[in-house]
């Protein structure tokens, strides 16, 4: 796009990746992958070529066949993830993943921001917006993760002291968490809440990093492993609204919050 003299954007022809970016299907690097998977026509021809222009004005762009315009803004959604699911969108082996559980057939280029463990539950976020979910996976970005977690035996002071001080892992050190233990009568004990665990606990543990099952990690090295776990916020998004295995539209007050976000705004 270009501005003419009174400063409005005027449509101008652009990279096929490019449009489907803009209009929110996918990042431009998943609009390549999009394209060379023989998932996008233009004007009903199939294109592939990532050189390929289109007129937003004249040409019409469809994935998958669904019409995309420039208007159409991105897609922002939350699941409650329920166990079992792999985070990807496709598993060469089969495996339940969370693409099932969300409507990506309506949104190509749909995809989730971080991942959850095949045994974790809770807040996933997906988006067809690329650069907001690259902003907020950099490390200079990251954002607060708040999980419950169901462990065996009761964390004492000293270990909760460790954590809150950052221990180290074997792939680095991690930075200092926010720890707390939760009463079974918290509403938030509901999430892990079984029977027959008379010798566990539920902890609360807040970090901002992303490492590969960090949190299981950094109870186990404090001597505890955990039996359950389930994430209930990420950056400004609390989990509400949603049971197991569903999901929604983020408000239009989420969707700013986790802009804002992205941005680096507290």
């Amino acid at each position: 796009m270009s501005s003419d003299q009174t400063g409005e954007e005027r449509l101008v022809p652009m990279r096929v990746q490019k449009f489907l970016a803009r209009a929110g299907v996918a990042s431009r690097r998943g609009s390549e992958n999009l394209m060379t998977a023989g998932r996008v026509r233009v004007n009903g021809q199939v294109v592939t070529e990532l050189g390929s222009k289109v007129d937003p004005r004249a040409d019409t762009v469809t994935v998958d066949g669904r019409e995309v315009r420039l208007a159409d803004g991105s897609v922002y959604l939350m699941l409650n993830k329920p166990a079992g699911y792999v985070t990807t969108m496709r598993d060469p082996g089969g495996r339940p993943c969370v693409a099932e559980l969300v409507p990506s057939d309506r949104y190509p280029g749909l995809f989730p921001v971080g991942r959850l463990d095949r045994d974790t539950t809770g807040l996933l976020l997906f988006t067809t917006d690329g650069e907001v979910a690259q902003r907020l996976l950099h490390p200079s970005y990251e954002k607060d993760k708040h999980y419950v977690a169901l462990v065996e035996g009761v964390i004492g002071r000293d270990e909760r002291r460790a954590l809150e001080r950052g221990i180290t892992l074997d792939d680095g050190p991690c930075a200092p968490a926010k720890v707390e233990l939760i009463e079974r009568g918290d509403p938030r004990a509901a999430t892990l809440a079984r029977t027959g665990d008379g010798g566990a606990s539920l902890v609360g543990l807040t970090i901002h990093e992303g490492r590969k099952h960090q949190v299981k990690r950094m109870i186990s090295a404090v001597g505890h492993e955990v039996i359950a776990l389930h994430r209930d916020t990420f950056g400004p998004l609390a989990l509400s609204g949603v049971g197991p295995g569903q999901w929604r539209m983020l408000t239009d007050a989420e969707r700013e919050a986790l802009r804002g976000a992205a941005r680096g705004e507290s």
